[in-house]
This record gives C-alpha cells, structure tokens and sequence, in this order.
C-alpha cells in the first residue's frame, strides 16, 4: 500500500504530515533529526478546517506532525522536492509519496479531494500553526537562555522605581497563565483573550526602557578617553548589559506568546482574516528584531572600539588594556547569545587581547629594522665618500706628478742653453 507524506514550509520551517511511522522514517532519511511535535490536537484542528478538508482527512491517513527549523539543510530539502507556492499564504505545498513504508523522495502536486492542501481554509490554518510553532521554539529557546546566564528578571524590574516596569512581573504570569489554559482547550475563548489584550503597552514601555537603558551604557563608554578609566566602565557594564538583555530576552518572548493567543482568537472569531492577520504580526515582529538589532549592535561596536583603543595602548598600559578587551569581548559574547536566541544575525567575532610582550617585540623589530636600514644607509654613504675621496686623491696625484714633470722639464731645457 502507498504511504503518503504531506509537506509544508514556509520562512521560518517545514512541516511533516503523516503516519507517525513514515514521518519518523522520512526524517531520518532526509538527516534531520531534530523536529518538534506538532501536537495531535492542534494537527485535528488543522483536518478539520472546513467541509472539504474534513472529507480529505478522511482519506489521508495522518496521526503525526512534525516541525523543523528552516536551516540550510532543510531549505534544500524544500528545494529537492520543488514544493509549489501557494500565491495566497506563500507556503510551499506538496506531496511525497512512497510504496512498503520507504519515502522515495519525489513529490506528487495536490490533486483533487485526496490531500487537504487543497482547501483555502485547511492551508490558512496549517499556515497559522506553522507561525505558531515557530515562535513557541524561540520562547523556548529563551527560556534556556535564561535559564543558562541566571537572569533573574524579575529582580531586575522589582530594583527599579518605575511602576510600568513592576507591572510587567504581573503581565508575564497572566500571559503565562493563558497559555497553560490554551494547551488545554487548544482554542482561545473571549475570557482567555481578555486577560490579555491590555498586556502589549506595558511589554513595549518596559522594552523601549531597556533598550534606553543599553543606550546609556554605550554613551558613557563613548565618554571615556583614559584607557584606566575606559576599563573600569567597560568593566562595571557587563552585569548591567547582561541584565538588560534579559529583560528583552523576556519581551520578546511575551510577545511572542501574545501572538500566540491572537492567532488563536482570529481563527475563532474572524478565521477568514486569519491569513492577513499572520502577515500583518509577522511583519511586526520582523520589525522589533530589527529595533532592537540596531541598539544592540551599536553597543558591539562601542566594544570592538574599546578593543582596538585598548590594543593601540597596550604597551603604555599593559595591565589595563587587555582587561578592557576581555571585558569588552565579554559583552560583545552576552549579545551575541542574545541575537542567537531571537534570531537575529550576528557575525562578531571576539577581539583578542594583545599581549604586552608581542607590542614590545613589535616595537623591538621595528626599531632593529629602522636602525638596520640606517646603518645600511650610513655604509653606502660612506662607501660613496670614500670613492669620491680617492678619485679626487687620485687626480690630485697626477696633477702634481705632472707638474713636477713639467718642472723638471723646463730646468733641463735652460741647462742645456746655458
């Protein structure tokens, strides 16, 4: 009997529809090994999108689904099986069918009531789920982020004296409530949205102040010109950096968790604006890694300046200065993890300290090789004196021999009259 694979992908991921055994065997062909349940739940809300994908499901044997990250391997996965786009959602769509449970890599287009790509309101809400889970991946990803530096965030917001910053404590476990509640009805109801719905004004005030908060940090550093007190303040930043990218780390996940909960509630209350409100959350959160990308990335290049400053002096300071690169690198690491985790492309590489002994030696050569050439130049100019002194030496000589002949010339001649 064939067995059939259903494939999706879009930006961010592909999705693997199926029998959980061809689904796993799929996977492993293809290499990629590490995927995220789908949920059989959310996958039956996906089937059952309208009249026709519920005939579909009917005849597509699927009790699996699977997720992977849209990496240069999966990417050329959805390139290998040539998925067609779909112009409305932009996904990818296709089929893969194989004969005895072997997946043998080619790919049948959708055809008739067989597949449930087919129906307008299956593909939007299979659409809906692949945003969905994406951005669960990153909110779990943060949690090990933060998980891994020790961010206490909420001592961080209960230290300070705003109140909108201590409201954001409250805004996160309602948030998270919500979700809990959404694993278990997998729906999001008037009641659930409405503990939510004021929660993105005090997300954006408490991001706008950290992200004013890192500002802060690079224009004191911007300040400093002696390279003691530059390593002290590059110094005094790391904890403060650190603490204030967990408070990011933090909003964006809330915020992805918000847009969570308002796809949920779309599909419920508007499902046919389900696809443009995608669109229009993707686009806003495209837009908030790239606000938060350029204050932090001003922060990094705050810190490869110290380097470089610090790398210059080296050999006046040579205790300070690579203390204010390590703790510059230092920094510059704490927000590279932090793009890592939301995405965000970074291509820092850490500075290294320039040992006081490789400036010196440097300094060392180059003065050995300044006073070679110098000597070099000396021998050459006296080589050339020299044979200016023996030419002139010579034709000195000859002049006088010449003379004593002529000389000698004129006495033998008046002798010889006499």
């Amino acid at each position: 009997m064939d067995s059939e694979i259903q494939l999706i992908s879009d930006d961010d991921g592909l999705m693997v529809i199926g029998n959980a055994a061809d689904v796993d065997r799929f996977l492993i062909s293809e290499g990629l090994s590490a995927s995220r349940d789908l949920g059989l739940q959310w996958l039956k809300s996906v089937f059952g999108a309208g009249a026709a994908a519920a005939q579909a499901g009917s005849e597509f044997a699927a009790d699996s689904g699977r997720w992977v990250r849209l990496t240069p391997k999966s990417a050329q996965l959805v390139r290998k099986y040539g998925l067609r786009e779909s112009a409305r959602t932009g996904l990818g769509t296709g089929v893969v069918k194989g004969q005895k449970g072997q997946i043998r890599g080619f790919v049948e287009f959708a055809k008739g009531p067989r597949s449930f790509l087919t129906n307008p309101a299956a593909l939007a809400n299979a659409a809906k789920l692949m945003s969905q889970v994406a951005m669960q991946q990153t909110m779990d990803e943060i949690t090990d982020y933060l998980a891994a530096i020790d961010a206490k965030v909420e001592d961080v917001l209960r230290a300070q004296k705003d109140a909108v910053l201590s409201r954001m404590i409250g805004v996160g476990m309602v948030i998270d409530e919500t979700m809990t509640i959404r694993e278990k009805r997998h729906k999001v109801d008037e009641i659930m949205w409405s503990k939510v719905q004021d929660a993105p004004t005090a997300i954006a005030e408490t991001q706008v102040y950290a992200l004013r908060r890192l500002d802060a940090i690079a224009e004191r550093m911007e300040r400093q010109s002696k390279i003691g007190d530059l390593a002290v303040t590059v110094r005094e930043a790391e904890s403060p950096v650190r603490e204030w990218l967990a408070v990011l780390a933090r909003c964006f996940q809330l915020q992805d968790a918000i847009a969570v909960l308002e796809l949920d509630r779309v599909l419920d209350a508007s499902p046919e604006e389900l696809d443009g409100h995608r669109l229009g959350l993707k686009a806003a959160r495209q837009d908030r890694q790239e606000l938060i990308a350029r204050s932090t990335e001003r922060l990094v290049g705050r810190m490869d300046a110290i380097a470089g400053t610090a790398n210059a002096k080296v050999l006046l300071h040579p205790a300070k200065s690579p203390a204010a690169v390590q703790s510059s690198n230092n920094v510059a690491i704490s927000v590279n993890e932090f793009h890592e985790r939301l995405g965000i492309e970074s291509g820092r590489r850490a500075s290294e300290a320039r040992r006081w002994v490789d400036a010196a030696v440097e300094v060392r050569d180059k003065a050995l090789e300044t006073g070679a050439k110098g000597v070099d130049a000396a021998r050459s100019r006296g080589k050339a004196t020299f044979e200016r002194a023996n030419s002139v030496k010579g034709k000195l000589s000859s002049g006088i021999a010449e003379r004593a002949r002529r000389l000698r010339g004129d006495g033998e001649a008046r002798g010889e009259e006499g």
